[in-house]
């Protein structure tokens, strides 16, 4: 289902998009809880509730569990983290139904595509390698290739700089507040997606241009109501 808010003006040009990665693109959150606590458990003897992982959300992995393995011991953990990672991403982690049919639709309209999430440098290519997805994406702006984190809107800013865009035609599409709260700082237009949000009212209240409830909806929008305007390809595709 979509939902606009009628005081925003319509959306008529597109010419770049930038996606959050977990919640928006992929089912992630499961293995995310379980690879947190797997640490945690390993380094400290202890486990948390989802709820306080999230609060941990922003910064990339290093910066949540330095404070529970401390820094001697954070290189070790992190290879820890991104093996138990990797080795459950299959069982544990997915695109959601209807994604790829957006990345496939949105490539074949020759715009760049991107990715900006506070996951770090190795976790995300794990993510994108895992389901397959990392060739729709001309850049990958993770939580280590910024020096401030969402909600700042420093990784948009990178990306419509690096493809020389008018941030008015560029789509930032998250499901969380510090997605909205990152696009409206760059100028670009701020969609929210609901599908898999941990934060649907705080998001949906966000001052989005744009709701989505679900993938369909989403790609009908982008199928039908959006006019494209292919440019920056002469970029070379790159990650930060």
């Amino acid at each position: 289902m979509q939902r606009s808010h009628t005081h925003q003006p319509k959306i008529r040009t597109v010419a770049g998009v930038i996606f959050d990665c977990d919640g928006t693109l992929t089912r992630t959150n499961e293995l995310i809880f379980a690879t947190f606590n797997y640490i945690t458990s390993k380094y400290c003897g202890k486990t948390y509730a989802p709820s306080e992982i999230i609060a941990l959300f922003g910064p990339p992995e290093e910066g949540a569990i330095v404070q529970f393995v401390g820094e001697d011991h954070l290189a070790e953990a992190m290879d820890d983290l991104c093996t138990f990672y990797r080795n459950h991403h299959r069982e544990m982690a997915g695109l959601h139904a209807g994604i790829e049919d957006v990345l496939r639709y949105l490539k074949s309209r020759q715009i760049p595509l991107g990715v900006f999430t506070g996951k770090g440098r190795r976790t995300i290519a794990i993510t994108l390698e895992e389901l397959g997805i990392a060739s729709y994406f001309d850049m990958v702006i993770s939580g280590n290739d910024v020096q401030r984190h969402k909600p700042d809107p420093e990784g948009i800013e990178k990306f419509v700089k690096a493809f020389h865009l008018n941030p008015a035609e560029v789509l930032m599409v998250g499901d969380a507040l510090g997605d909205i709260t990152a696009a409206r700082g760059a100028g670009v237009v701020p969609v929210a997606v609901l599908w898999d949000s941990y934060d649907r009212a705080r998001t949906a209240r966000a001052g989005a241009h744009l709701l989505f409830d679900d993938v369909p909806s989403f790609l009908s929008w982008l199928t039908n109501g959006v006019h494209y305007a292919p440019r920056g390809r002469d970029q070379i595709s790159t990650n930060c």
